[in-house]
């Protein structure tokens, strides 16, 4: 089985922790995980924002990128679902316009290869107990696009129970988007941060230390209000939570990454 990690532009800048913690964890359960250097930015800032045309090349760059890969795994419900649901609508649109099948091709040639991590974990390698230890009390916050886009349902709720030492506590108001958004943080900040503060109020509530999530674009925004408003909790991906063990507790070993790359 090929597998390549696609971490997505938002952990390669911000948070390379979470990619170093998904190979940790993959290597640890025998997956050989590759890095495709030609790999970029999946398009989804320029779509959202209207820029329809100039999300295309991007398409085709991932397709070659990724080509050959029996599974192509991010740690992004959010890259996941531009991928999975956009890049056809990006195909068919060109179609429709009269510039040929070949943007469609390439879009169809990816799309079912492209996995988030928790499906990649329970659906792919057939696990829910992957050996992590994280001695600490996690509420889970849900994002929007993998709660609704992916229905990734109890797939994450049912990674973090099986974690030894872990006490995953109910989040009140899990459901409702943090605020984050993408570009509609930008666009409407004051909006965005009165969410981001209803967030952070259920989560404190909770008395957990961690709050935990599988996209860091939505952790970004809540790590963000946390640190501002000086709070006793830590935003932390569900990866970096997977891949800790009882030899490796905080994580220290991954500050060599691991992947291989290939051109």
């Amino acid at each position: 089985m090929r597998v390549a990690l696609f971490p997505t532009c938002v952990n390669d800048a911000i948070h390379p922790r979470t990619g170093q913690a998904v190979v940790a964890l993959l290597e640890r359960l025998g997956v050989q995980v590759d890095f495709p250097a030609a790999q970029t930015c999946c398009g989804q800032p320029q779509y959202n924002t209207g820029y329809r045309r100039a999300t295309e090349p991007l398409v085709r760059r991932m397709a070659g990128a990724f080509a050959g890969y029996d599974h192509v795994v991010t740690p992004s419900g959010s890259c996941t679902a531009m991928v999975r649901d956009n890049y056809p609508r990006i195909g068919a649109k060109a179609r429709t316009e009269g510039r040929g099948d070949g943007l469609a091709r390439a879009a169809a040639s990816l799309v079912p290869r492209v996995l988030e991590l928790t499906e990649f974990l329970v659906d792919v390698l057939g696990v829910s107990d992957v050996g992590a230890y994280y001695p600490h009390r996690v509420s889970y916050h849900p994002s929007c696009h993998g709660l609704r886009m992916l229905g990734l349902g109890d797939r994450p709720r049912r990674l973090l129970e099986a974690v030894e030492g872990l006490e995953l506590v109910e989040l009140p108001g899990a459901e409702e988007c943090c605020g984050f958004g993408g570009t509609f943080a930008v666009k409407n900040p004051d909006v965005s941060a009165a969410m981001g503060a209803d967030k952070v109020r259920n989560a404190l509530s909770t008395g957990a230390e961690v709050l935990c999530g599988a996209d860091n674009s939505c952790l970004l925004h809540i790590g963000g209000t946390l640190r501002r408003a000086d709070a006793p909790m830590r935003a932390v991906h569900l990866a970096e939570i997977l891949a800790c063990t009882r030899a490796d507790p905080t994580g220290t070993g991954w500050a060599t990454p691991r992947a291989r790359s290939s051109a």
